[in-house]
């Protein structure tokens, strides 16, 4: 875990030429400290570091997520490839069905031809 450094000494020595006295500079010190560190536990408290995405794991999901695109993709190829093969297929039998019963319908249409051309 990340830590956060802070020169006491300084931060004192800084107070005390601004005009602090050494007690003074001491407990603003001591106060600075303990306000900071009450921040970063809200902070880590409030704000979880679990829960921050960074880019690696956007490009993570973009990844998976072109993944799965593609994967349906594939499937909506097969699919379609089926359908269409279902379609050529049910075409082919209506075009024997359609051929065969304009067979039968000439055959009928010949005998009764035949038939009536035969009795007169």
């Amino acid at each position: 875990m990340n830590t956060l450094t802070f020169d006491t000494h300084e931060f004192v020595t800084e107070l005390k030429q601004a005009g602090f006295s050494e007690p003074q500079a001491e407990a603003v010190t001591r106060l600075y400290r303990q306000a900071s560190n009450a921040t970063i536990e809200y902070v880590k408290h409030e704000h979880s570091l679990e829960n921050l995405v960074t880019n690696k794991d956007l490009d993570a999901r973009i990844k998976e997520t072109e993944l799965k695109m593609e994967l349906v993709r594939s499937e909506l190829k097969r699919d379609i490839e089926s359908v269409k093969k279902d379609i050529a297929e049910t075409k082919a039998e209506l075009v024997r069905w359609v051929v065969g019963v304009g067979i039968l319908q000439s055959v009928l249409i010949t005998a009764l031809v035949l038939k009536l051309a035969g009795s007169f």
